[in-house]
């Protein structure tokens, strides 16, 4: 702790050696008196904006801070009692058997882990510059109304439920057979077992090990590139006019404009949001995966699960076996740590080369 003395508050009078409070000392006591009594004021003035943030910090404090008391479960055996609170403390030991070849777990962690980082890339790589191109042509529609109803019917995916998106998907593609439209229309493309992908559609694509990562990446652009471009097309339409009256004057085109106007003014935007996206990068979607991976039979599951079971798809299969509880956490716990690093370490990056950081 700093100790603090008469010095940092008082100025001294170097003839007569008198301390004194200066001017603007005295400024910063009289706010320092009134503080409490102006964030009071702005309380009662405003009360009805503060109301409504309380459910969402109801919802924060229930969803998001209630749940880390469980988190204590990690560092604890499960095999000692069922009421996490009775429990005996494991040390780093749940984390230990992740790292150990010799442990039943090792192996289907890290291809669960090898598995998540695999779609999570994939999904950076088609899916954080998809937004940016449907801004940019959304900024091109110059009919309000045509603009319109693109837009609804590109965010119209992202208001659906996670099991509808699925499901549609699961059924254009024929799930375990080759009934589904989307099946058909490859089959017929691709002659049928004459090629890998028309063998593939004949036996259900949603099952095969080869087209499951394509076919989940497609269904989460789907899902998610419309209403992410809305970020974007915000940052695009609060470019000043002006900016592109002087482009034109200079002979640039279109694409000179998009160029040398529009993308090094949402450069920022950009920036910040591909750190949120790094930071989540681990975070794959478990209910569509698990909706995939699960699809059908048991026996209609075993190839996709190879290469479409996630952290949180594993995480879940070991915790329904009580004495793999702490094992399943501490995968889960693990991945999210590395999140938090890949954040972190992006931003510092981000600091040092461009000048703009999330934090």
């Amino acid at each position: 702790m700093f100790k603090l003395k008469y010095d940092d508050f008082l100025t001294k009078d170097e003839e007569t050696g008198a301390y004194y409070v200066s001017p603007d000392q005295q400024v910063r006591d009289e706010v320092e008196k009134t503080r409490w009594k102006e964030i009071g004021f702005k309380l009662l003035t405003d009360w009805r904006l503060y109301l409504m943030l309380v459910p969402m910090l109801v919802v924060y404090l229930l969803w998001r801070y209630a749940p880390m008391y469980e988190l204590l479960s990690v560092f604890k055996d499960a095999t000692t009692a069922v009421d996490p609170s009775e429990r005996g403390w494991y040390g780093i030991e749940n984390f230990a058997q992740l790292f150990d070849p010799s442990s039943t777990y090792y192996l289907s962690f890290w291809q669960a882990f090898r598995n998540t980082f695999i779609l999570a890339f994939y999904g950076l790589l088609f899916g954080f510059p998809l937004p940016i191109i449907l801004a940019l042509f959304f900024n091109e529609i110059r009919s309000n109304i045509v603009r319109s109803v693109v837009q609804v019917c590109v965010y119209l995916p992202k208001f659906m439920s996670i099991v509808v998106i699925s499901s549609l998907a699961i059924t254009l593609l024929g799930g375990n057979s080759a009934n589904g439209p989307l099946a058909q229309l490859l089959i017929a493309i691709t002659g049928g077992a004459e090629s890998n992908l028309g063998q593939a559609a004949q036996s259900g694509l949603v099952n095969s090990t080869q087209y499951f990562r394509a076919i989940y990446i497609v269904a989460d652009l789907w899902e998610h590139a419309g209403y992410d471009s809305i970020v974007f097309f915000a940052a695009i339409i609060a470019v000043s006019p002006t900016s592109y009256e002087a482009a034109q004057i200079d002979g640039a085109g279109k694409m000179q404009q998009m160029r040398y106007v529009v993308i090094p003014s949402i450069l920022s935007t950009v920036v910040i949001m591909l750190i949120m996206k790094i930071g989540s990068l681990l975070n794959v979607s478990y209910e569509k995966v698990f909706l995939f991976v699960t699809y059908g039979s048991a026996t209609a599951t075993k190839d996709n699960y190879t290469v479409g079971s996630t952290v949180s798809v594993w995480a879940n299969y070991w915790s329904a076996t009580r004495s793999a509880e702490g094992v399943a956490m501490a995968g889960e716990m693990l991945n999210n740590l590395i999140g938090m690093c890949l954040v972190i370490g992006s931003n510092m990056v981000s600091r040092k080369a461009t000048d703009v950081s999330l934090y």
